[in-house]
């Protein structure tokens, strides 16, 4: 007898996508935690992760992306340093997002492949934003513990949101869902928040 009996999952293409969405945005977030929750959570038993996704087990990459997440824990929590540290993160969860969502339709057709993979890199890239955006408007305040409790806020988002993924994939789509349109609606406020955090100094007083 098996220690651990696998939930049985057959994910549809809707079930799929709402999936990918979840993580997607998860990844956003924060990379390596998304891939450790996932591969830990599928060799566990406690998930069962589409075929293509499998890979996401081995040792090798929950090893690997667990030793990521430990630095990333620290490097994140450093203001100032976490803007730069994010900035380079772009070039990492973005396109790690839109790997997973490819590899994880490979049972679609290629147009649907490269639909979803651009679907999930988008996710990605404005969870990543909104995190950018949100650091650069806390980073002036001379106290270090709101970098640090949004840095842990989004550690655990993360982990969080990538097992409801997997779990209840329509309820995370929906989370994510309300959360795009959050970023949506703060935009402006982001925007402005960032211009106020680049601009040279004395520029506040003469613009518009």
């Amino acid at each position: 007898m098996h220690r651990h009996q696998r939930i049985a999952v057959n994910f549809d293409t809707d079930q799929t996508v709402a999936m990918l969405t979840g993580t997607s945005f998860a990844a956003g977030l924060n990379v390596y935690a998304t891939i450790a929750t996932l591969g830990l959570l599928s060799r566990a038993g406690i998930v069962r992760l589409p075929p293509a996704l499998e890979m996401l087990e081995s040792w090798w990459i929950v090893g690997v992306a667990l030793g990521l997440f430990v630095i990333e824990f620290f490097a994140d929590k450093v203001p100032a340093f976490d803007l730069i540290w994010n900035a380079l993160q772009t070039f990492i969860r973005v396109p790690i997002a839109a790997l997973l969502a490819y590899a994880a339709t490979s049972h679609l057709s290629l147009g649907m492949q490269l639909a979803s993979a651009a679907l999930g890199g988008l996710i990605a890239f404005a969870a990543h934003g909104g995190k950018i955006a949100l650091r650069a408007a806390v980073t002036p305040s001379p106290e270090p513990f709101s970098n640090m409790a949004l840095s842990l806020g989004e550690d655990v988002g993360a982990v969080t949101l990538s097992w409801v993924a997997v779990q209840h994939p329509y309820l995370a789509a929906t989370v994510v869902a309300i959360l795009l349109l959050v970023i949506g609606l703060l935009i402006r406020w982001v925007w402005r928040a960032l211009r106020r955090l680049f601009q040279p100094r004395g520029a506040a007083t003469t613009s518009p």
